[in-house]
Protein backbone atom coordinates (compact mmCIF):
# COMPACT_ATOMS: atom_id res chain seq x y z
CA UNK A 1 0.00 0.00 0.00
CA UNK A 2 1.55 3.03 -1.03
CA UNK A 3 0.46 6.37 1.02
CA UNK A 4 0.70 9.80 -0.73
CA UNK A 5 3.57 12.15 0.27
CA UNK A 6 1.31 14.11 1.78
CA UNK A 7 -0.28 11.72 3.97
CA UNK A 8 3.16 10.46 5.10
CA UNK A 9 4.62 13.50 5.82
CA UNK A 10 1.54 14.02 8.32
CA UNK A 11 1.81 10.88 9.70
CA UNK A 12 4.09 11.74 12.47
CA UNK A 13 1.82 14.28 13.60
CA UNK A 14 -1.08 12.12 13.36
CA UNK A 15 0.51 9.52 15.90
CA UNK A 16 1.28 11.79 18.18
CA UNK A 17 -1.88 13.42 17.87
CA UNK A 18 -3.58 9.86 18.78
CA UNK A 19 -1.26 9.13 21.31
CA UNK A 20 -1.91 12.50 23.40
CA UNK A 21 -5.77 11.60 22.76
CA UNK A 22 -5.14 8.67 24.27
CA UNK A 23 -3.50 9.65 27.39
CA UNK A 24 -6.42 11.70 28.15
CA UNK A 25 -9.48 9.82 27.75
CA UNK A 26 -12.72 11.97 28.56
CA UNK A 27 -16.23 9.71 29.09
CA UNK A 28 -18.94 10.58 26.80
CA UNK A 29 -20.42 14.45 26.93
CA UNK A 30 -17.73 15.28 28.84
CA UNK A 31 -14.87 15.32 26.12
CA UNK A 32 -14.24 19.17 26.30
CA UNK A 33 -10.35 18.55 25.88
CA UNK A 34 -11.29 16.59 22.84
CA UNK A 35 -13.51 18.64 20.96
CA UNK A 36 -11.46 21.89 22.05
CA UNK A 37 -8.25 20.20 20.13
CA UNK A 38 -10.87 18.85 16.98
CA UNK A 39 -11.95 22.29 16.37
CA UNK A 40 -8.54 23.86 16.86
CA UNK A 41 -6.94 21.47 13.79
CA UNK A 42 -10.00 21.81 11.66
CA UNK A 43 -10.51 25.66 12.16
CA UNK A 44 -6.49 26.15 11.59
CA UNK A 45 -6.96 23.56 8.34
CA UNK A 46 -8.98 26.41 6.93
CA UNK A 47 -12.58 23.94 7.25
CA UNK A 48 -15.56 25.55 8.61
CA UNK A 49 -16.51 24.52 12.26
CA UNK A 50 -19.90 24.34 14.23
CA UNK A 51 -18.83 23.50 17.81
CA UNK A 52 -21.65 21.78 20.62
CA UNK A 53 -23.72 19.94 18.33
CA UNK A 54 -25.77 16.85 20.66
CA UNK A 55 -23.39 18.61 23.74
CA UNK A 56 -19.54 18.59 22.87
CA UNK A 57 -20.07 17.66 19.26
CA UNK A 58 -18.19 18.98 16.22
CA UNK A 59 -18.95 19.12 12.68
CA UNK A 60 -16.38 20.28 10.29
CA UNK A 61 -17.50 21.75 6.68
CA UNK A 62 -15.00 21.72 3.84
CA UNK A 63 -17.02 22.52 0.23
CA UNK A 64 -14.90 22.66 -2.71
CA UNK A 65 -16.34 23.07 -6.70
CA UNK A 66 -19.50 23.43 -7.28
CA UNK A 67 -20.73 19.59 -6.82
CA UNK A 68 -24.62 19.43 -4.98
CA UNK A 69 -23.32 15.82 -4.12
CA UNK A 70 -23.07 16.10 0.45
CA UNK A 71 -21.48 13.23 2.23
CA UNK A 72 -21.11 13.08 6.02
CA UNK A 73 -17.87 11.41 7.65
CA UNK A 74 -17.93 9.75 11.13
CA UNK A 75 -15.91 9.62 14.11
CA UNK A 76 -16.56 8.94 17.72
CA UNK A 77 -14.34 10.43 20.55
CA UNK A 78 -15.18 9.36 24.17
CA UNK A 79 -13.48 6.83 26.17
CA UNK A 80 -14.88 4.55 28.71
CA UNK A 81 -15.03 4.28 32.28
CA UNK A 82 -12.43 1.31 33.30
CA UNK A 83 -8.81 1.43 33.92
CA UNK A 84 -5.72 0.91 32.09
CA UNK A 85 -3.91 -2.07 33.33
CA UNK A 86 -0.84 -2.20 29.97
CA UNK A 87 2.04 0.26 30.64
CA UNK A 88 3.03 2.24 27.83
CA UNK A 89 4.15 5.52 27.75
CA UNK A 90 0.93 7.35 26.62
CA UNK A 91 -1.21 5.56 28.53
CA UNK A 92 -4.34 7.18 30.78
CA UNK A 93 -3.47 9.99 32.95
CA UNK A 94 -7.20 9.75 34.30
CA UNK A 95 -7.52 7.13 36.94
CA UNK A 96 -10.77 5.04 35.81
CA UNK A 97 -10.80 6.32 32.24
CA UNK A 98 -9.41 4.86 28.55
CA UNK A 99 -9.47 4.99 25.33
CA UNK A 100 -10.19 1.07 25.31
CA UNK A 101 -12.15 0.85 22.14
CA UNK A 102 -10.09 3.07 19.72
CA UNK A 103 -11.99 6.28 19.58
CA UNK A 104 -8.32 8.00 20.10
CA UNK A 105 -7.55 6.46 16.53
CA UNK A 106 -10.78 7.02 14.71
CA UNK A 107 -10.42 11.01 15.62
CA UNK A 108 -6.99 10.98 14.43
CA UNK A 109 -7.84 9.26 11.31
CA UNK A 110 -10.76 11.23 10.41
CA UNK A 111 -8.35 15.10 11.44
CA UNK A 112 -5.83 13.19 9.07
CA UNK A 113 -8.22 12.97 6.26
CA UNK A 114 -9.88 16.61 6.84
CA UNK A 115 -6.26 18.53 7.17
CA UNK A 116 -5.38 16.08 3.64
CA UNK A 117 -8.79 17.19 1.52
CA UNK A 118 -8.22 20.79 2.95
CA UNK A 119 -4.52 20.85 1.44
CA UNK A 120 -5.14 18.89 -2.07
CA UNK A 121 -8.96 19.57 -2.59
CA UNK A 122 -9.35 17.53 -5.14
CA UNK A 123 -12.88 16.96 -5.55
CA UNK A 124 -16.32 19.21 -5.91
CA UNK A 125 -19.16 18.98 -3.45
CA UNK A 126 -19.37 18.97 0.25
CA UNK A 127 -18.02 16.62 3.10
CA UNK A 128 -19.17 17.04 6.47
CA UNK A 129 -16.28 15.61 9.48
CA UNK A 130 -18.78 14.78 11.69
CA UNK A 131 -17.23 14.11 15.23
CA UNK A 132 -19.22 12.51 17.30
CA UNK A 133 -19.35 12.60 21.35
CA UNK A 134 -20.60 9.82 23.72
CA UNK A 135 -20.66 6.42 21.40
CA UNK A 136 -20.58 3.95 24.36
CA UNK A 137 -24.19 3.82 25.52
CA UNK A 138 -24.89 7.51 26.55
CA UNK A 139 -26.71 8.39 22.91
CA UNK A 140 -24.12 11.09 21.52
CA UNK A 141 -25.62 9.89 18.14
CA UNK A 142 -29.16 10.66 19.10
CA UNK A 143 -28.35 13.71 20.71
CA UNK A 144 -26.67 15.35 17.36
CA UNK A 145 -29.88 13.99 15.30
CA UNK A 146 -32.13 15.77 17.51
CA UNK A 147 -29.61 18.53 17.58
CA UNK A 148 -30.60 19.09 13.62
CA UNK A 149 -26.99 17.80 12.82
CA UNK A 150 -29.34 16.27 8.95
CA UNK A 151 -31.43 19.68 8.78
CA UNK A 152 -28.34 21.95 9.42
CA UNK A 153 -25.75 19.82 7.26
CA UNK A 154 -27.79 17.71 4.91
CA UNK A 155 -26.10 14.11 3.81
CA UNK A 156 -26.64 12.32 0.18
CA UNK A 157 -24.85 9.64 2.25
CA UNK A 158 -22.84 9.38 5.69
CA UNK A 159 -20.30 6.47 6.68
CA UNK A 160 -18.52 5.40 9.29
CA UNK A 161 -15.42 3.27 10.53
CA UNK A 162 -13.89 1.16 13.13
CA UNK A 163 -11.07 -0.50 14.41
CA UNK A 164 -11.10 -4.58 14.14
CA UNK A 165 -8.47 -6.21 15.67
CA UNK A 166 -7.85 -9.63 14.16
CA UNK A 167 -7.99 -7.93 10.60
CA UNK A 168 -3.88 -6.72 9.66
CA UNK A 169 -3.83 -3.16 9.37
CA UNK A 170 -3.34 -3.19 5.33
CA UNK A 171 -7.14 -5.06 5.69
CA UNK A 172 -10.79 -3.78 5.78
CA UNK A 173 -14.38 -5.28 5.73
CA UNK A 174 -16.99 -3.70 3.74
CA UNK A 175 -20.00 -5.74 3.63
CA UNK A 176 -23.81 -4.94 2.54
CA UNK A 177 -26.45 -5.97 5.03
CA UNK A 178 -26.46 -6.17 8.88
CA UNK A 179 -23.38 -5.07 10.70
CA UNK A 180 -24.14 -4.23 14.09
CA UNK A 181 -27.18 -5.43 16.25
CA UNK A 182 -29.79 -3.42 18.13
CA UNK A 183 -28.47 -2.66 21.75
CA UNK A 184 -31.41 -2.76 23.83
CA UNK A 185 -31.80 -2.52 27.73
CA UNK A 186 -34.31 -4.83 30.02
CA UNK A 187 -35.23 -4.91 33.48
CA UNK A 188 -37.66 -7.25 35.54
CA UNK A 189 -38.45 -6.94 39.00
CA UNK A 190 -40.38 -9.94 41.14
CA UNK A 191 -41.81 -8.28 43.85
CA UNK A 192 -43.17 -11.49 46.64
CA UNK A 193 -43.21 -11.18 50.40
CA UNK A 194 -40.57 -11.87 52.54
CA UNK A 195 -40.21 -13.89 55.17
CA UNK A 196 -37.99 -16.52 57.78
CA UNK A 197 -35.96 -18.41 55.71
CA UNK A 198 -36.60 -21.41 57.82
CA UNK A 199 -40.49 -20.07 57.10
CA UNK A 200 -40.60 -19.88 53.14
CA UNK A 201 -44.37 -20.92 53.24
CA UNK A 202 -45.46 -17.67 55.45
CA UNK A 203 -44.06 -15.74 52.54
CA UNK A 204 -43.97 -15.37 48.38
CA UNK A 205 -40.29 -15.64 47.39
CA UNK A 206 -39.15 -13.97 44.57
CA UNK A 207 -35.79 -15.77 45.12
CA UNK A 208 -37.08 -18.93 43.15
CA UNK A 209 -39.51 -17.04 40.39
CA UNK A 210 -36.30 -15.12 39.50
CA UNK A 211 -33.98 -18.42 39.27
CA UNK A 212 -36.93 -20.18 37.17
CA UNK A 213 -37.40 -17.07 34.69
CA UNK A 214 -33.23 -17.40 34.86
CA UNK A 215 -33.17 -20.76 33.69
CA UNK A 216 -35.59 -20.26 31.40
CA UNK A 217 -34.67 -16.64 29.39
CA UNK A 218 -32.91 -18.84 26.78
CA UNK A 219 -35.46 -21.09 25.85
CA UNK A 220 -36.19 -17.33 24.06
CA UNK A 221 -33.87 -17.17 21.21
CA UNK A 222 -33.26 -21.51 21.69
CA UNK A 223 -37.00 -22.20 20.74
CA UNK A 224 -39.46 -19.19 19.78
CA UNK A 225 -36.96 -16.98 17.52
CA UNK A 226 -36.50 -18.19 14.28
CA UNK A 227 -33.42 -20.18 14.34
CA UNK A 228 -32.21 -18.22 10.75
CA UNK A 229 -32.49 -14.99 12.79
CA UNK A 230 -29.29 -14.26 14.86
CA UNK A 231 -30.63 -12.78 18.43
CA UNK A 232 -29.24 -12.25 22.23
CA UNK A 233 -30.78 -12.22 25.26
CA UNK A 234 -28.42 -12.22 28.38
CA UNK A 235 -28.89 -11.21 32.05
CA UNK A 236 -26.62 -9.02 33.34
CA UNK A 237 -26.79 -8.17 36.51
CA UNK A 238 -29.10 -10.09 39.59
CA UNK A 239 -29.72 -8.15 42.91
CA UNK A 240 -31.59 -9.45 46.16
CA UNK A 241 -31.12 -9.95 49.59
CA UNK A 242 -28.20 -9.46 51.92
CA UNK A 243 -24.95 -11.64 52.03
CA UNK A 244 -24.73 -10.60 55.85
CA UNK A 245 -28.98 -11.91 56.13
CA UNK A 246 -28.31 -15.55 54.70
CA UNK A 247 -31.47 -16.64 56.66
CA UNK A 248 -34.06 -13.99 55.22
CA UNK A 249 -35.91 -14.48 52.09
CA UNK A 250 -36.12 -10.91 50.47
CA UNK A 251 -39.65 -9.09 49.29
CA UNK A 252 -37.59 -8.73 45.97
CA UNK A 253 -35.47 -9.31 43.02
CA UNK A 254 -34.14 -6.81 40.33
CA UNK A 255 -33.10 -8.28 37.16
CA UNK A 256 -31.35 -6.28 34.11
CA UNK A 257 -29.80 -7.58 30.82
CA UNK A 258 -29.48 -6.74 27.40
CA UNK A 259 -31.16 -7.62 24.14
CA UNK A 260 -29.62 -7.72 20.75
CA UNK A 261 -31.02 -8.74 17.14
CA UNK A 262 -30.18 -7.42 13.62
CA UNK A 263 -33.96 -7.41 12.42
CA UNK A 264 -37.05 -5.13 13.55
CA UNK A 265 -39.09 -8.35 13.52
CA UNK A 266 -36.84 -10.21 16.13
CA UNK A 267 -36.12 -7.14 18.22
CA UNK A 268 -40.13 -6.91 19.04
CA UNK A 269 -40.24 -10.13 19.68
CA UNK A 270 -37.42 -10.20 22.15
CA UNK A 271 -39.41 -6.72 23.98
CA UNK A 272 -42.09 -8.80 23.91
CA UNK A 273 -41.28 -12.70 24.72
CA UNK A 274 -39.11 -11.27 27.68
CA UNK A 275 -42.03 -9.59 29.48
CA UNK A 276 -44.34 -12.43 29.07
CA UNK A 277 -41.94 -14.69 30.17
CA UNK A 278 -41.60 -12.47 33.08
CA UNK A 279 -45.45 -11.73 33.98
CA UNK A 280 -46.12 -15.60 33.88
CA UNK A 281 -43.57 -16.89 35.75
CA UNK A 282 -44.76 -14.39 38.85
CA UNK A 283 -48.15 -15.76 37.89
CA UNK A 284 -46.92 -19.42 38.70
CA UNK A 285 -45.29 -18.27 42.09
CA UNK A 286 -48.42 -16.12 42.94
CA UNK A 287 -46.24 -12.73 42.79
CA UNK A 288 -45.86 -9.88 40.76
CA UNK A 289 -43.49 -8.64 38.41
CA UNK A 290 -42.26 -5.42 36.80
CA UNK A 291 -40.76 -5.09 33.30
CA UNK A 292 -39.41 -3.00 31.30
CA UNK A 293 -37.90 -2.76 28.24
CA UNK A 294 -35.37 0.24 26.95
CA UNK A 295 -35.08 0.42 23.23
CA UNK A 296 -31.51 2.36 23.23
CA UNK A 297 -29.90 1.71 19.59
CA UNK A 298 -31.27 0.74 16.47
CA UNK A 299 -29.34 -1.89 14.37
CA UNK A 300 -26.48 -0.66 11.79
CA UNK A 301 -27.53 -2.11 8.45
CA UNK A 302 -25.19 -1.00 5.45
CA UNK A 303 -27.29 0.47 2.60
CA UNK A 304 -26.23 -1.20 -0.95
CA UNK A 305 -25.65 2.10 -3.06
CA UNK A 306 -23.53 3.63 -0.26
CA UNK A 307 -21.87 0.30 0.13
CA UNK A 308 -21.07 0.29 -3.37
CA UNK A 309 -19.21 3.90 -3.13
CA UNK A 310 -17.51 2.93 0.31
CA UNK A 311 -16.32 -0.91 -1.96
CA UNK A 312 -15.21 0.98 -4.76
CA UNK A 313 -12.92 3.29 -2.61
CA UNK A 314 -11.48 0.65 -0.63
CA UNK A 315 -10.69 -1.24 -3.49
CA UNK A 316 -8.50 1.64 -4.61
CA UNK A 317 -6.69 1.69 -0.93
CA UNK A 318 -6.40 -1.80 -0.10
CA UNK A 319 -6.53 -3.72 -3.69
CA UNK A 320 -6.46 -7.46 -2.67
CA UNK A 321 -6.98 -7.02 0.91
CA UNK A 322 -10.50 -6.02 0.72
CA UNK A 323 -12.61 -8.55 2.48
CA UNK A 324 -16.09 -8.19 1.13
CA UNK A 325 -17.69 -10.82 3.57
CA UNK A 326 -16.93 -10.87 7.25
CA UNK A 327 -19.42 -11.75 10.11
CA UNK A 328 -21.16 -9.54 11.91
CA UNK A 329 -20.99 -8.56 15.19
CA UNK A 330 -23.65 -8.67 18.00
CA UNK A 331 -22.11 -4.85 19.41
CA UNK A 332 -23.95 -1.85 18.98
CA UNK A 333 -22.96 1.53 17.22
CA UNK A 334 -25.32 4.63 17.55
CA UNK A 335 -23.60 5.48 14.08
CA UNK A 336 -27.57 3.59 13.34
CA UNK A 337 -29.11 7.18 14.56
CA UNK A 338 -27.08 8.51 11.88
CA UNK A 339 -28.00 5.61 8.92
CA UNK A 340 -31.39 5.90 9.68
CA UNK A 341 -31.33 9.74 8.63
CA UNK A 342 -29.51 9.38 5.33
CA UNK A 343 -27.79 5.77 3.27
CA UNK A 344 -25.29 4.80 5.79
CA UNK A 345 -22.14 2.42 5.06
CA UNK A 346 -20.19 1.33 8.57
CA UNK A 347 -16.83 -0.50 7.58
CA UNK A 348 -13.93 -1.99 9.22
CA UNK A 349 -10.63 -1.31 9.64
CA UNK A 350 -7.73 -3.99 10.75
CA UNK A 351 -6.19 -3.21 13.79
CA UNK A 352 -3.54 -5.91 14.15
CA UNK A 353 -3.41 -8.91 15.99
CA UNK A 354 -5.16 -8.32 19.17
CA UNK A 355 -2.31 -8.29 21.13
CA UNK A 356 -2.35 -10.59 24.24
CA UNK A 357 -6.06 -11.30 23.75
CA UNK A 358 -6.30 -7.43 24.32
CA UNK A 359 -9.69 -6.79 22.23
CA UNK A 360 -12.29 -3.61 23.00
CA UNK A 361 -13.10 -3.09 25.87
CA UNK A 362 -10.08 -4.77 27.06
CA UNK A 363 -8.11 -3.05 30.01
CA UNK A 364 -4.94 -3.96 27.91
CA UNK A 365 -6.09 -2.88 24.30
CA UNK A 366 -4.35 -0.21 22.11
CA UNK A 367 -5.20 1.24 18.56
CA UNK A 368 -2.69 0.29 16.38
CA UNK A 369 -1.06 3.34 14.95
CA UNK A 370 0.08 1.17 11.69
CA UNK A 371 -4.10 1.96 10.98
CA UNK A 372 -3.31 5.58 10.77
CA UNK A 373 -2.41 5.71 7.23
CA UNK A 374 -4.62 3.07 5.63
CA UNK A 375 -7.60 4.53 7.86
CA UNK A 376 -7.01 8.37 6.42
CA UNK A 377 -6.11 7.13 2.81
CA UNK A 378 -9.42 5.25 3.07
CA UNK A 379 -11.43 8.28 3.90
CA UNK A 380 -9.61 10.56 1.41
CA UNK A 381 -10.45 8.03 -1.70
CA UNK A 382 -13.90 7.84 -0.94
CA UNK A 383 -14.46 11.67 -0.66
CA UNK A 384 -12.26 11.69 -4.12
CA UNK A 385 -14.45 8.82 -5.62
CA UNK A 386 -17.75 10.40 -3.91
CA UNK A 387 -17.08 13.81 -4.87
CA UNK A 388 -15.20 13.41 -7.86
CA UNK A 389 -15.46 16.82 -10.29
CA UNK A 390 -17.55 16.22 -13.33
Amino acid sequence: MRLPEILTADLPFLTALRRDLHAHPELGFEEERTSGIVADLLEKAGIAVTRGLGGTGVVGTLQVGNGTRRIGLRADMDALAMPETAERPYKSTVAGKMHACGHDGHTALLLGAARYLAKTRNFSGTVHFIFQPAEEGRGGARRMVEDGLFERFPCDAVYGLHNMPGLGTDEMAVVAGPQLASSDSWRVTFRGAGTHGAKPHLGKDPITAAATFLASLQTIVGRVVDPLQPAVVSACSVQAGNPQALNVIPDSVEIGGTARAYSPGVRDQLETEIGRLAHGTAAMYGIAADYGFERRIPPVVNDADATARALKAAGIVFGGKLRTAFPPSTAGDDFAYFAGEAPGCYVWLGNGPAVDGALHHNTAYDFNDDAIGPGVAFWTALVEQELAPA
